[in-house]
């Protein structure tokens, strides 16, 4: 085999390239201001406005739509509240929601309108909350202020508890007519629902976690008395801190 000698072979253009930096310009700390909606407590993060969203091809993928599944006894509050639903998700988030009967689930996705797509994940956080029980009102809370979420736990993980003393411990955690559930709500700022075994709190970190303390109490036989005077104390703290 002839090698050609009068090739010349250029050895700059084998050598490695260095990867060009780029500054990164140092954005100062955003302002937080806290507001409540409905009693819930959260801050509101003032940003710039938002540039332009615009997909490239819009298909279904985990990017651009959010699936939430609907429990069977959850289709009627929410064939009943759909309206509500529907017009914060399409006119405020600009971005499109279905229900689909065939998979029995809720879908959002981005559209060509749509200028940030983080709002793709409140819209989603907002409908699961609604599914999980809380009442529309205090769901549109997660779209309007922006350290809010929502935590869920089981009497289990608390304590093991059976049979009729599960539903003590839920009967404590409800009180007579619903009392003692609404006191932790307005000492703590928080939104909690009951859903047989399972808790769902709604709120800020630190809300959420003064509403554990007391609920937790409750599962481990602490009286609802001493779990008010804990309130009382908890309620004058978070005033003075705001």
């Amino acid at each position: 085999m002839e090698v050609n000698k009068n090739l010349k072979i250029n050895q700059n253009e084998f050598e490695a390239k260095k990867p060009s930096k780029r500054k990164l310009k140092s954005t100062g700390e955003t302002k937080m201001e806290t507001e409540s909606h409905n009693g819930i407590e959260g801050k509101v993060r003032k940003q710039h406005p938002a540039k332009r969203f615009r997909m490239k091809s819009f298909s279904e993928t985990k990017e651009n739509m959010r699936k939430v599944s609907v429990p069977a006894h959850r289709y009627t509050p929410l064939k009943e509240n759909w309206l509500k639903i529907f017009t914060p998700i399409t006119e405020h988030l600009q971005l499109q929601v279905r229900f689909n009967l065939k998979t029995r689930t809720v879908e959002i996705k981005t559209c060509d309108d749509t200028k940030d797509i983080a709002t793709l994940q409140k819209a989603a956080d907002f409908v699961k909350a609604f599914i999980y029980g809380f009442d529309v009102d205090d769901a549109l809370a997660l779209l309007r202020l922006d350290d809010l979420f929502v935590e869920s736990f089981e009497i289990k993980d608390v304590k093991t508890l059976k049979g009729d003393h599960q539903s003590r411990a839920i009967g404590r955690l409800a009180g007579k007519d619903g009392r003692t559930k609404f006191t932790i709500e307005n000492a703590t700022k928080t939104r909690i629902v009951l859903a047989d075994s399972k808790i769902y709190i709604l709120g800020n970190f630190q809300n959420i976690q003064l509403a554990r303390r007391a609920i937790c109490n409750l599962i481990l036989g602490a009286p609802p008395s001493t779990v008010y005077g804990e309130l009382k104390n908890i309620s004058s703290k978070v005033s003075q801190r705001v």
